[in-house]
């Protein structure tokens, strides 16, 4: 048996031959850009070329941008919920400063009232030099106000007293007012007329001393002692 064997040539120039049993087969883009004539193609293709890279990168580049700001505003939420917390909670503290302060103002208040006299009296005695003794110790009263005058609420008069006293010593009736003047509870200390008396068949000098009642700055409060001498 002869083997017959056959050569083909190919005619055509520039055409390959496809290769029996090959399977797909990668277009020829050369051949495909050689077909293309039209200057606008060219020019669109030449624009989509550079468009689409950087279309790609500034996507890419806003989404991860945008992921940050999501991260941040989640930042930023957490945060004004707990500021909205504390200032809540400082708030709350304010009110309970306030009313806090309206009770000890009130309290502050009557304590003031009640313990004028005892106030003025330990006050008076503790001023009180030796060889001067006190025949009295008054209340002022305050001026009745106008009736036609508009009245402030909030306006407390100042409680004003007098001392009706005797020494036998001007010395002392000077340290006498100087104690008085230096006390954190009195004010407005004035001394008023002396004269010479005969008080059991004795010359002394009697005198007279006004002064207004103060609250004493807490630095000077000694309520302590006050307390015991009240009760």
């Amino acid at each position: 048996m002869q083997l017959q064997s056959m050569i083909e040539i190919n005619l055509l120039p520039g055409k390959k031959k496809k290769k029996a049993g090959a399977g797909i087969s990668m277009p020829d883009f050369s051949e495909m850009v050689g077909k293309i004539r039209d200057p606008l193609m060219i020019a669109a293709i030449g624009v989509w070329v550079i468009v689409l890279p950087v279309a790609g990168y500034t996507y890419f580049d806003e989404s991860r941008k945008l992921a940050g700001l999501h991260d941040e505003i989640d930042r930023v939420t957490v945060q004004a919920r707990n500021f909205n917390t504390l200032i809540r909670e400082k708030q709350t503290l304010e009110r309970l400063r306030d009313s806090l302060v309206v009770a000890l103002t009130a309290i502050r208040e009557i304590d003031a009232d009640r313990y004028i006299w005892p106030h003025i009296m330990e006050e008076v005695t503790k001023a009180l030099p030796d060889f001067t003794w006190l025949n009295s110790v008054e209340f002022i009263p305050a001026p009745i106000p106008d009736a036609t005058e508009e009245i402030d609420p909030n306006y407390r008069p100042a409680v004003q007293f007098t001392i009706d006293g005797r020494t036998g010593d001007m010395g002392a009736y000077t340290r006498f007012l100087r104690n008085l003047g230096n006390s954190p509870w009195v004010g407005n200390v004035q001394a008023g007329a002396t004269q010479t008396v005969i008080e059991n068949d004795r010359p002394v000098i009697a005198f007279t001393i006004t002064g207004t009642y103060q609250q004493a700055d807490s630095a000077f409060i000694r309520t302590a002692p006050l307390q015991e001498s009240v009760r």
